[in-house]
Order: structure tokens, then C-alpha cells, then sequence
């Protein structure tokens, strides 16, 4: 059966087209209360409508803090039509029902972007009575309408003119009314647990805000969509603005997120190539064109479809580069016009500008999250930055300070590369790279193989310890004179003496940059 609103309470704090909803439905025949600045709106563009005080009989107090926290609007709400007790009892105190809501929240985030260290401002903008009356209307969604979006006035009104509200409308008003005050909560508890307490919650809040459907999944026959943290600071996906090419995929946006991660690492100019979410090269230079030609090269058959991340502004001698090959995103902190009319004669490659420095500088650490069936894994995400003063050098012979840059290097690498991970690094630019294998010395033979140059004076990090001496072996094949890795094995003597056999400058870190 269809409900037929005959009376509704507006409170909002985003007013657009507020005014022209209001205006229809006085059209419609429907009386409208309202409070503060949205009552004043109205009255001023001539929408007939009452002020709640008139309703409810007593005043907004408190500066404003108490308007809608009464029996008057709230019995009103959540009298079951249904129930002849119910609204025998609401007549009885001469309460009216209320059959619409149409309600948004203080501008909670909004307050904390402007200001985070405004914290009486801040609690200030933490709703109260519009929650409540959210929460109270979609409890009751089979006889009121709750509408808590600006663009849901359109589908409202045009059923109400079509007869009434059926209640498809209304479950699905109800439900993303619900999901407006959850993330309003989440958003709330964030904030004031990261301020006031240490440690993990009972409960993890994650307030969320879409940005897009996605065409599908990791793979054609999985539904996707992103969704950003309202509050995130710094260069992120979340944050990019994309000048050219086609959607993004969910693919795009974890390749990505990870070259992004890597490129956050480096002052000097640095180029990231990423695929299936570990990098197949890596290069600082003087130059970002010279990064760029350096990281591509490292291992140009993996590098087909690739995801790159500049830490500079792309411009022409960049993307004349880039054109050469089939590349799927370029993220960069901008693109000079010239780069722009280069790359956009390939139609489909997409250009995404952070709008903001990438570096180390830039860099905000925030929980890392994995959801897994039942359940969701959060740690911290905590910098491993290794002192070359703190290095212990634990082989006979002692690396030489060319090895040393070249193994910080390397490790700044390894910390992004999925466990077990084995990189050759020589001077500031990625040799070989061996992901993701089951054994550490599976890791350094793939590193060997995919090397695009002779590994011979390379250097190689380990992300973890070696569990036996035969990756410290391969290395020795491979030509490497020096390893960082952090130590740890109970078989760490026999991994000593394999690298002093070799004459191969060993030290340990005392951290592992295990990423599984």
C-alpha cells in the first residue's frame, strides 16, 4: 500500500535544492516543519512551513543543541500506522504523525578538514538530534519516508505523483539512511579514538565515501567500486584527478596505490614501473627522464601494461618515451600541456595527477587493512628506515660506501616487493627482481633471470633472513659483492661463512620488511 505524505520535518545542513523540493511539495499538498537556518531559507523564499518550536511548544535552547529531541517529533516519527495502540496514544497526547524526513547532517568532516586542531568547533558539528531523527523515521520506513541526499528528492517525487511511496522506495531510503549515520558515526569515533586513545578500538571504525563503480573486479565476473577515506592526507589514489583515458580499473587502482607507495620513499627523481602490484623497475637519476628510460629498461617484457609513477612533473621528453610502449596509467604530481597532447593520442592510457608533491615529506601513515573472509586483519604502518651508521657488518670483509648507498637503495625496494623477495640493485637503479616465491632462493634465481644487464658488482637485499646458505650461493653465481638482509636465522652462522667463502660484504638490518 502506498503512504501518502501529508507532513514533513526538513532539517538540513547541505541545502542544495532544498528549496525547490520544499516548493513541490507544498505543491503536493504536503505541511512542512523545519528548524534554524533551514526554516529561515524557506521563509525567506516564500515556502509556507513551520517552525518546530510551534509544534513541539518549547524553544531551541542550548544554542540550537536541543531543536528535534522531543516527544512532540519523535512519537510523531515512530507511531506504527499499523497499530491502532499507537496512534490512539499519539492522539491522545496530540501528537500528529510525521510521514517524511528529510534530513542531512552537520558538516562533521568538513569542520575537521578545515581545522583538525579546532576540537570545540569540532564537537560542535557532531549531530545530535539529526540522527535521531534519521534513525526514528527508517525504523519506522514502511509509513515514513527518510531522505538524508539531495538526489534522492527526484525519485521521491516522482512517485508521490504517481500515487504515493511504495515501499521498495521506502526499504531503500531506509537503508541508505542507515548507512549515512553509520559512516557519520565511524567518521566520528575515527577521529576522536586517533586523538584521545592509544592502541586498537574494540571495534574498528572505517568510514568510507564511494568515488566510483568499477567495471568489475580482478577479474570479469566480480562486481567492484572504490571508495575513499574522507579524512586522507597527502598524494593518494583516493585523491588523484585523472586528465585522460578511459574508467579506472580495480587492478589500476592497487598498481596504482603500490607505485605510489614506492615513489613516496625518494627525494631524488624516481620512476616506478608496477605490474600485478610489484614493481618491475625501479630507478632514481638526475633526471626523471633519465629515471624513467632506466626503470623501464630493467625488465621491458614484464613492463607490457604496465602501471608508472613519476615523482616529478611529466613533461614532453617523458611522455615521448612513454608513447613508445603500451603503458595502462601514468600518475605523476602533474603534466606539462606538451605531455598532455602527447600521450592523449592514445586514447584509452589514463593520466592521473596527485595535484601535490610526491616524497618522502608528503608521506602520511595510516593503518593498513585486509579484509579476509569473517573477519578484518589492521596494523600500523611503520616506517623501517635503516641508519647506514647502524648497520652491522657481520663478514669479514666490510662493504665499501659505493655498496652501502647501493644496499639502502636496494632495501627501500625490497620493503615493497611480495615476500619472499630477493632484489640486484646496482647504483640507485633496480637489476633484478625476484617476487613473490615460495623459497628465498627460488627469489634470487628469478632475480638472475630477469635481470635485462649483467648482474655482475650488484648488491642484493633480502626482505627476510635466509633460512640456509643456498640463496647467499646463487648470489655468489650471480656476481653480487654485497648483501643487506636482517639477520635472524638460527642458521644465520652458516649463511656468514657461505658469504665470506665468497668474499661477499654481508650486513644485517635487525628489521624484516616482510609484505605478504
Amino acid at each position: 500500500m502506498a503512504v501518502t505524505v501529508k507532513r514533513a520535518l526538513i532539517s538540513v545542513s547541505d541545502k542544495t535544492g532544498i528549496v525547490d523540493f520544499a516548493k513541490d511539495l507544498t505543491a503536493l499538498g504536503v505541511e512542512i516543519i523545519s528548524t534554524g537556518g533551514t526554516y529561515k531559507l524557506l521563509k525567506e523564499n516564500d515556502v509556507p512551513v513551520i517552525e518546530v518550536s510551534d509544534v513541539t511548544g518549547f524553544p531551541e535552547m542550548l544554542d540550537g543543541r536541543v531543536k528535534t529531541l522531543h516527544p512532540m517529533i519523535h512519537g510523531g516519527l515512530l507511531a506504527r500506522r499499523d497499530l491502532p495502540e499507537h496512534m490512539a496514544a499519539i492522539a491522545e497526547k496530540g501528537i500528529g504523525p510525521i510521514d517524511m524526513v528529510v534530513v542531512n547532517l552537520y558538516p562533521f568532516k568538513q569542520t575537521v578538514l578545515k581545522d583538525e586542531n579546532d576540537l570545540e568547533n569540532i564537537v560542535e558539528n557532531i549531530d545530535i538530534g539529526g540522527p535521531s531523527m534519521i534513525r526514528a523515521a527508517a525504523k519506522n520506513y514502511k509509513s515514513v519516508a527518510v531522505i538524508t541526499a539531495p538526489e534522492q528528492y527526484a525519485p521521491v517525487l516522482e512517485q508521490m505523483r504517481d500515487g504515493g511511496l511504495q515501499e521498495p522506495l521506502l526499504a531503500q531510503l531506509m537503508a541508505e539512511a542507515f548507512v549515512a549515520t553509520a559512516n557519520y558515526d565511524n567518521m566520528i569515533a575515527l577521529q576522536m579514538n586517533g586523538r584521545f586513545c592509544e592502541g586498537f578500538p574494540a571495534s574498528f571504525p572505517i568510514p568510507t565515501e564511494k568515488v566510483m563503480d568499477l567495471r568489475y573486479g580482478e577479474n570479469p565476473n566480480q562486481k567492484a567500486a572504490f571508495y575513499a577515506d574522507p579524512f586522507t592526507k597527502g598524494p593518494t589514489v583516493a585523491k588523484m584527478e585523472q586528465l585522460h583515458g578511459k574508467e579506472l580499473s580495480y587492478n589500476n587502482i592497487l598498481d596504482m596505490d603500490k607505485a605510489l607507495d614506492i615513489c613516496m620513499d625518494f627525494e631524488k627523481p624516481t620512476a616506478v614501473v608496477m605490474k600485478h602490484t610489484n614493481p618491475c623497475g625501479l630507478a632514481s637519476a638526475d633526471t626523471i627522464h633519465e629515471a624513467f628510460v632506466t626503470a623501464y629498461n630493467v625488465d621491458p617484457l614484464s613492463a607490457f601494461g604496465c602501471v608508472i609513477c613519476l615523482n616529478r612533473v611529466c613533461e614532453a621528453d617523458v611522455a615521448n618515451e612513454v608513447a613508445q610502449h603500451f603503458v595502462e596509467v601514468v600518475v605523476a604530481p602533474d603534466f606539462t600541456p606538451e605531455a598532455v597532447e602527447i600521450m592523449t593520442k592514445k586514447k584509452n592510457i589514463r593520466l592521473m595527477k596527485t595535484g601535490c608533491p610526491i616524497g618522502p615529506s608528503e608521506r602520511v601513515r595510516e593503518y593498513k587493512m585486509k579484509k579476509v573472509q569473517g573477519g578484518l586483519l589492521v596494523q600500523t604502518d611503520e616506517d623501517v628506515v635503516v641508519d647506514r651508521n647502524k648497520l652491522q657488518v657481520i663478514t669479514k670483509r666490510a662493504p665499501t660506501e659505493e655498496e652501502i648507498d647501493a644496499m639502502l637503495f636496494a632495501w627501500k625496494l625490497a620493503k615493497h616487493v611480495t615476500s619472499n623477495c630477493v632484489v640486484y640493485v646496482k647504483g640507485e637503479r633496480a637489476v633484478g627482481i625476484g617476487a613473490g616465491q615460495m623459497s628465498r632462493v627460488d627469489s634470487a634465481k628469478i632475480a638472475t633471470m630477469k635481470a635485462n644487464e649483467p648482474t655482475q658488482g650488484c648488491v642484493m637485499a633480502s626482505d627476510a633472513f635466509f633460512p640456509f646458505r643456498d640463496g647467499v650461493d646463487e648470489a655468489a653465481k650471480a656476481g653480487v659483492t654485497a648483501i643487506i638482509q636482517p639477520g635472524g636465522s638460527i642458521r644465520d652462522q652458516e649463511v656468514i661463512d657461505a658469504a665470506n667463502e665468497h668474499n661477499i660484504a654481508m650486513v644485517f638490518t635487525g628489521c624484516r620488511v616482510f609484505r605478504h
